[in-house]
């Protein structure tokens, strides 16, 4: 009689095996393992997805191929396990044939513009939000760092580069609104640009611009040659 995945020792249960090591590191089994959720009474988890697996010669192609009443032909598969095992593999599928979306490649200011016009011109707040880029400068991704009021809001250096090290980003952008409408750079727009800046360089991870939006037009750091 195989040991239940209760009595593994916690390091080596799949679902916390996936949380502290990632899905790479779990084996075809302890993936299957993770959507039977637990096994019969004489068997684990794991041991249901390996007889699931042998029945197919370990084949994922050709597990997917499996109907639910095929699934349900192994003992300790019923219905709804069927169904998750089914539903897991068709995202497999449906995500492999899924066309990967095109990253946006910033070659200017205004290509940095045109993704936060809308999203900051309006609001009568001030919010400070990144782009994180690749070696290409395509956008990885963006995040509002923080929200602020009428004048000003706070940034703190520290989490910039934390997000940016996490995303492993080469190059960042910065943005922020000032609803006042007056674009000019304040005293700490020109600090926090130039801490942040100075933090990039120790880490290898360049500041690339700095922008201001308004309701109808922006400020490029870069542009005005402040970087």
């Amino acid at each position: 009689m195989s040991l239940k995945i209760t009595d593994w020792a916690v390091e080596d249960r799949p679902r916390e095996k996936l949380i502290q090591k990632g899905t790479p590191s779990l084996s075809d089994a302890e993936l299957l393992g993770i959507l039977i959720s637990s096994g019969t009474k004489d068997k684990s988890a794991v041991d249901l997805g390996r007889e699931l697996l042998a029945t197919v010669n370990n084949n994922l192609n050709t597990l997917g191929k499996l109907t639910i009443s095929d699934l349900k032909k192994i003992r300790g598969i019923g219905t709804a396990r069927a169904v998750t095992i089914a539903a897991a593999l068709e995202l497999g599928r449906r995500r492999k044939l899924a066309e990967v979306p095109e990253a946006i490649q910033i070659k200017c200011s205004k290509d940095v513009a045109d993704i936060f016009q809308s999203l900051l011109s309006d609001l009568p707040h001030e919010e400070f939000w990144i782009l994180f880029l690749n070696r290409s400068n395509k956008v990885i991704n963006r995040m509002k760092l923080s929200q602020g009021g009428i004048s000003g809001t706070v940034t703190d250096v520290r989490m910039v580069m934390k997000r940016a090290i996490e995303y492993l980003a080469s190059g960042i952008i910065l943005c922020h609104n000032h609803p006042s409408g007056n674009l000019n750079p304040s005293e700490s727009d020109s600090t926090i640009t130039h801490k942040i800046k100075e933090a990039g360089n120790l880490l290898d991870i360049q500041l690339l611009d700095h922008l201001i939006i308004s309701e109808k037009d922006y400020y490029s750091f870069a542009d005005n040659g402040l970087l």
